[in-house]
């Protein structure tokens, strides 16, 4: 599900409003977490919850080259690029726990025709859907359907095709039965796990909720009502797209409210289960904390408005001082240190906040205050150094959903939404800009180089935005690598913009211990590991549980506006480009779909093995998850690891059903994929073997 579909039926006169309505959520959500079905071999079975030594190895023959990842998609391989051989590597060592979580599957039976049924029924539903939706538009008629019933459709088709579908059916649901919601914590509860740990929930971005509380004229008729995450979003989208635009654009000089607007984020847990309607997001972890004795009174959902900046959380919404009001309450009366969970842009949001509740200029909580009120950190999907797709959004209104549409499809998704007014709505929300890359060159490469290059790599991933000769003549003179793009994109947009993002995120990397101390005084710097540090508790323990294995945006090509003169945009995506690893101007890496490799899982696998990142020697946990979708399950199944579909994924229910239990220490490292082999071609070293090129890596 992607923005193919958005265009499609923005751009299609014979499909009315309706139809549109139900399918600009997946539009809107790509951009966070694309749900496109990937049709690789998986094993479908039942799971069940056991304890042994160690953690499912992962299969023995998968081949982990992003080069190979990136095959999913249409591609055109050069001529010496046919025959090379695929690296592959040695898993990594597994320390053995006393028990563990593993999961044991059982294939169920499968139909010998499942893929023609699978064709045929979606034929047919194609073509009922298609005479529903025009049948009450005058531009197609078919009288003829008002006589077609499901038994005259079941008359016409084979018995020995009906028996087959029958079967087919019959063997789906027996595969839905074994991934029950509330499986994973009924297994738990059987095994003697319960609610331990008070548990917090920060979610990540977009997922939250927002809704109007303005009484001016043009937000009365939206009272209450959520314009963002529900069906009143839809339709205020499709049908009043000028006012919603009004109401979820901040004001570009404050950062804060427009005039004559309020949104606020929604409270409480239906602020994040469900992002509209079927569509879940922590939906499934309440479930399963909650059959092991989670309720409202030792749990809770710290949502927030993820357009602000981090520091007008507090200064708007008061947010950081209500969660250290939550979290010291949550102590006296269980008793017990809190765990808390976050996903996405929520481990940001959590990083940050253990500074200021430190900080004299913050929640005056002193040093020994995360020490002594926080057990674990469960850090999923965390972005902890951004996401490269993020800086092509904010520049362009563009990422891999929408350039890879084809002609028809972008001419109605522009008609509908432009490029232009997509960066335009991205920048006017200064939270999102918190995941533009960290680290400069130093993480993501320069020109010539990048740590996760891959042998034979003919264009490295460092050339992070890259330009064709010829008629560019609005583009810059050379490629860019990541920290020249950002200083490219603050150079081409307005004071504004620049103000807001400068006054409240950076960027770089701090190489010694000094300087990551004295960073700690700066609010600008609370955002960004690299700059500063865990908090200084010794009994505190983070695990970061995140997945691998989805082919990531990388890189990109650009070039100049077809129309240069009428817009505001200076360069898009090429779209035309489609060469060797080039797919529409996009270069795939390493990741969970959205946010890159090298941004899950440095900190966890490096960083915070430097003193200067972590002082008190906090314990870190990484376990990897990789990427193995159902085929037909458009969310993934029990063993996705998409960025967002995740949250569903059945080991990773287990592992926080475990740490919320208190037996957070049964769980040990597993990683799959070759982000340690990356993180050390990362050049950010120990205080005493820094090289002297590093003063100039960053």
């Amino acid at each position: 599900m992607s923005a193919r579909h958005l265009a499609i039926f923005a751009s299609s006169p014979a499909i009315g409003a309706h139809a549109q309505v139900a399918t600009l959520h997946y539009w809107i959500s790509s951009w966070y977490a694309p749900t496109e079905v990937n049709f690789l071999p998986s094993c479908k079975g039942s799971t069940t919850l056991r304890a042994s030594a160690e953690l499912r190895p992962p299969p023995s023959q998968r081949e982990r080259s992003p080069t190979i990842m990136a095959s999913t998609l249409r591609r055109r391989l050069l001529p010496d690029e046919r025959g090379a051989e695929v690296p592959h590597r040695e898993d990594s060592p597994i320390d053995q726990p006393t028990t563990h979580v593993h999961v044991v599957e059982q294939k169920p039976k499968k139909s010998k025709r499942r893929n023609t049924f699978i064709f045929l029924l979606g034929s047919l539903c194609g073509i009922v859907g298609a005479g529903f939706f025009a049948s009450s538009n005058d531009l197609i008629d078919f009288p003829e359907f008002g006589e077609i019933s499901v038994d005259s459709i079941l008359d016409i088709v084979p018995p020995g095709l009906v028996k087959d579908l029958r079967d087919f059916v019959q063997g789906e649901r027996a595969v839905a039965e074994t991934y029950d919601s509330f499986s994973v914590g009924m297994q738990a509860q059987a095994e003697g796990l319960e609610a331990h740990h008070p548990m917090i929930m920060v979610p990540g971005v977009i997922s939250t909720g927002l809704e109007s509380w303005g009484t001016a004229n043009i937000s009365r008729a939206y009272f209450r009502k959520r314009l963002w995450g529900s069906w009143t979003m839809m339709r205020a989208l499709v049908m009043d797209k000028e006012i919603w635009k009004r109401h979820i654009m901040l004001d570009k000089r404050t950062g804060l409210d427009p005039p004559m607007v309020k949104l606020r984020a929604a409270q409480g847990f239906d602020a994040t289960d469900f992002f509209i309607t079927g569509y879940w997001i922590w939906n499934k972890i309440f479930e399963n904390m909650a059959t092991i004795g989670y309720d409202p009174t030792n749990s809770y959902t710290a949502a927030y408005d993820w357009r602000l900046a981090y520091k007008n959380l507090e200064v708007r919404d008061r947010y950081f001082s209500k969660l250290k009001s939550y979290i010291e309450s949550a102590v006296v009366f269980d008793g017990k240190k809190v765990v808390l969970a976050s996903h996405s842009m929520g481990s940001q949001v959590v990083f940050y906040f253990f500074h200021w509740v430190q900080s004299e200029s913050g929640g005056r909580g002193g040093p020994s205050w995360v020490e002594e009120h926080i057990s674990s950190w469960i850090n999923i999907s965390g972005c902890m150094l951004g996401a490269v797709k993020d800086l092509t959004a904010i520049l362009s209104g563009e990422m891999r959903d929408t350039a890879q549409l084809n002609a028809f499809a972008v001419y109605g998704l522009e008609q509908f939404l432009s490029k232009e007014e997509r960066a335009e709505l991205f920048r006017a929300m200064p939270g999102i800009s918190s995941m533009l890359p960290m680290g400069g060159n130093a993480v993501w490469g320069d020109a010539d180089w990048a740590p996760d290059d891959q042998p034979n790599q003919k264009v490295s991933y460092g050339s992070f935005l890259n330009f064709r000769t010829g008629n560019n003549w609005t583009t810059p003179a050379h490629n860019l690598t990541v920290q020249e793009s950002l200083e490219y994109l603050f150079d081409t947009t307005g004071d504004w913009y620049q103000n807001q993002i400068k006054g409240s995120y950076s960027h770089g990397v701090a190489h010694s211990r000094a300087e990551v101390e004295a960073n700690e005084l700066d609010q600008t710097k609370w955002v960004n590991p690299l700059e500063t540090r865990l908090p200084l508790a010794p009994s505190l323990k983070i695990y970061c549980f995140y997945g691998v294995g989805k082919p990531t945006e990388r890189a990109y090509f650009y070039k100049s506006p077809d129309q240069p003169t009428q817009t505001k945009l200076n360069i898009t995506i090429d779209i035309g480009l489609t060469e060797g690893n080039v797919d529409h101007g996009v270069i795939m890496g390493e990741g969970d779909g959205t946010v890159n490799l090298l941004s899950t899982g440095y900190m966890c696998n490096k960083g915070w093995n430097m003193e200067r990142y972590n002082p008190a020697g906090v314990k870190v946990t990484v376990v990897e998850m990789p990427h193995e979708p159902e085929r037909f399950n458009p969310r993934g199944g029990p063993r996705t690891a998409d960025h967002v579909d995740i949250l569903g994924r059945q080991n990773l229910n287990e592992l926080i059903l475990r740490v919320a239990a208190g037996k957070g220490d049964t769980i040990s490292s597993h990683v799959v994929s070759n982000i340690r082999e990356y993180a050390a071609k990362v050049k950010i070293y120990d205080e005493e073997s820094v090289p002297e090129a590093a003063d100039n890596a960053s």
